[in-house]
């Protein structure tokens, strides 16, 4: 009867083994986490475009943008008192949270322009840099 040898790996090598692949991970995650971050901003921005696009066809058809009262909600269904109303003007019909979980804030007439949409980032305040600056419309 032959005895066969099992070969396998000491605690010493495993722990090397570990030790690099935390050594990687401190490495490669924050630059992972801050893509993730950053397209979550280029998310809401893309948005609040469509959201805007949507806006400036709702006024081209109404011939007013939705007032505040109205808000959003005037893209997928018509306002009492909307004759020319031929929407929804989202494909989706549906008006979506910014990437964060929070509504988009939106004005009309605004302080900016004819409308002003935005989001105000992941801690939800104005102002903010890196994922909790603001995302406006009239940038």
């Amino acid at each position: 009867m032959k005895h066969q040898l099992q070969r396998g790996f000491t605690l010493l090598e495993l722990l090397v083994v570990l030790v690099i692949l935390a050594l990687l991970g401190s490495i490669v995650g924050p630059q992972v986490l801050k893509q993730v971050g950053g397209s979550k901003t280029k998310t809401a921005a893309l948005q609040i475009d469509e959201l805007s696009a949507a806006l400036d066809l709702y006024a081209l058809e109404v011939g007013r943008y939705p007032t505040t009262e109205e808000g959003l909600k005037a893209l997928v269904e018509a306002p009492s008192g909307v004759g020319n109303w031929k929407g929804p003007y989202l494909t989706k019909k549906v008006i979506r949270d910014d990437p964060w979980g929070f509504p988009y804030g939106y004005k009309s007439p605004g302080d900016k322009g004819d409308f002003d949409l935005y989001s105000l980032g992941r801690d939800n305040r104005e102002g903010g840099e890196g994922e909790d600056a603001d995302v406006v419309s009239w940038q």
